[in-house]
């Protein structure tokens, strides 16, 4: 009887050994869940949102070879594509995850004046919108008034906001992205901690690109009750 038990046990370890190294797998290689934890990607991304990111949009990587160190490609390495919304290992310290949008691939020249962005000598900042500010919004900004700018380019269209509050970064000097990096910045553009910072992302660091929204749940707090968004489930992330 012991005997039939224990190779019962084993073939039940074995089966959940088998499950959970598929599922880190999974993770590893092809798709992993990521929630939002700051307003830096409003109005595209909101705090709470929860959004799947495709890992192999730039190359299949071997599974858990980015877990520990930098990621080995199975096939070869595709560089992101100027304004996808991409999911990082942040280079001052790698064990954070951030959320960006690119803005500068490996040898363009980018320039920023008064908050305008300029790619290889053209403004890509966007057009005035008449997007209207949420309540949500408008009480995260203390006031401070916020302009919509609708950005179409790369064949995509993307909204970002940008205050009348004056920043350290509006303004930064022309600079070539160097080979292997790339330049990334929030679509809140004012509140937003990015490459005008901290420098370039590594492509040793990318993690993949942000897919979809596939839930938006915000956490109660001492002065905000729980908020579930169910109209920004299947939202996709261009």
């Amino acid at each position: 009887m012991k005997e039939m038990f224990k190779k019962i046990n084993m073939k039940e370890v074995k089966s959940m050994v088998i499950m959970i190294a598929a599922v880190f797998a999974f993770r590893s290689m092809l798709f992993e869940p990521f929630r939002i934890p700051s307003g830096s990607m409003i109005p595209t991304l909101n705090i709470g949102d929860f959004i799947l990111v495709n890992k192999f949009s730039y190359g299949v990587k071997v599974p858990f070879s980015d877990m520990f160190s930098d990621p080995i490609y199975i096939t070869k390495f595709e560089n992101p594509k100027r304004d996808d919304v991409i999911v990082f290992k942040y280079p001052v310290d790698p064990s954070m995850n951030f959320i960006k949008r690119v803005i500068g691939l490996p040898g363009d020249e980018v320039e920023l004046i008064n908050k305008k962005v300029f790619v290889n000598g053209k403004m890509v900042s966007g057009i005035s919108d008449s997007s209207p500010v949420t309540k949500e919004f408008a009480d995260s900004f203390d006031g401070i008034k916020v302009n919509f700018f609708k950005v179409s380019e790369s064949g995509k269209t993307f909204d970002i906001q940008v205050t009348e509050h004056e920043t350290q970064k509006d303004t930064v000097p022309k600079f070539t992205v160097p080979e292997g990096k790339f330049f990334v910045m929030g679509d809140n553009r004012d509140f937003s901690a990015d490459s005008r910072y901290w420098g370039f992302v590594p492509k040793e660091n990318i993690k993949g690109k942000a897919l979809i929204v596939w839930m938006s749940l915000t956490l109660p707090v001492i002065d905000k009750d729980l908020s579930f968004s169910p109209s920004r489930i299947g939202k996709l992330i261009l």
